[in-house]
């Protein structure tokens, strides 16, 4: 069995968010460090060389696979924010829909800048997420 790709590292997400370029991806990733440790209370880890984590939660599949991962999270990616924060079995449509602008994967989110979206419903989708992973795999601060 193989082990998980995306592992907790020890960089530190404040430094890894500094070196992102372009700027205006920099000052996003600035702003939703803090956002996501305010609405989770949970601190930031680096999950591979590219995602700020917020909590984990253990995996155990039917099949016997298991593992641990980031519980929400985001990565500044150069073509748009990725938001980590949708298990990927819930409708969420009704947040959704009073979000503002984005696109939508599995159990991701991808957001072009901030000013897209509103910072209140973002919350309550983080908080939605959480709460709705938590029902299935247990969430812990790390």
């Amino acid at each position: 069995m193989s082990d998980n790709k995306t592992q907790k590292t020890g960089q530190d997400p404040a430094e890894f968010i500094a070196q992102v370029e372009p700027e205006r991806r920099r000052m996003d990733g600035e702003v939703l460090l803090e956002f996501f440790q305010d609405v989770t209370g949970f601190e930031p880890v680096m999950w591979g060389p590219s995602i700020v984590g917020y909590g984990s939660y253990h995996y155990v599949y039917k099949t016997g696979r298991e593992g641990d991962f980031l519980a929400t999270g985001f990565s500044p990616r150069k073509a748009s924010l990725s938001l980590y924060i949708m298990p990927g079995y819930q409708d969420y449509g009704e947040i959704l829909n009073r979000l503002g602008k984005h696109k939508l994967g599995r159990s991701c989110l991808y957001i072009n800048k901030l000013a897209d979206v509103d910072m209140d419903v973002l919350a309550e989708l983080i908080q939605a997420g959480l709460r709705d992973l938590d029902k299935t795999w247990t969430v812990h601060p790390v």
